[in-house]
């Protein structure tokens, strides 16, 4: 098992109370609250300590937030990229505006991308309640790499004829 499938394991072992702590740190920074970097360090730590190939904490806290906010089940090969296709309204001014949200999430550094994935993951929620997670914790891992936001849009447009 990798770093990262261990770590989505314990995010899918936390508890209602911690999930919901984790919950109310959305949009804030690991440093801006003594109980929710606590709880992070206590999910993280032991696995960076184990492993240095661990995922960034930067990566893992905002994974940890978007897990908490919408625990769908960890299916591996349902991407974020592949399951916004699959959620893409079928008119057509509607799924131009999807797929410009899409084309704008992918330009945002990873700093700045908590709020965009997170509903995108809402989005994905309502309808297919499925997403890899350790997928998508290696690639904002690595989401300086332009190769894997062109591999994003790749699945995000693969059979869908375009937007």
């Amino acid at each position: 098992m990798t770093s990262t499938e261990e770590f989505i394991a314990v995010l899918g072992n936390l508890k209602t109370g911690e999930l919901g702590l984790l919950r109310t740190h959305a949009g804030q920074g690991l440093d801006e609250s003594v109980p929710g970097f606590d709880l992070f360090a206590g999910l993280w730590w032991p696995l960076r300590k184990k492993n240095q190939r661990a995922p960034r904490r930067e990566v893992a806290w905002l994974i940890a937030k978007l897990y908490a906010s919408c625990p769908l089940r960890h299916s591996p090969g349902h991407t974020l990229a592949r399951q916004l296709r699959r959620s893409s309204p079928k008119e057509k001014i509607e799924r131009q505006r999807f797929g410009k949200t899409f084309d704008n999430m992918l330009v945002l550094p990873v700093g700045q991308i908590e709020q965009v994935l997170r509903q995108a993951i809402l989005t994905i929620a309502s309808t297919h309640h499925q997403l890899d997670w350790v997928k998508l914790t290696d690639d904002l891992s690595r989401w300086e790499s332009e190769a894997i936001r062109l591999r994003w849009a790749e699945e995000f447009l693969e059979n869908n004829g375009g937007i």
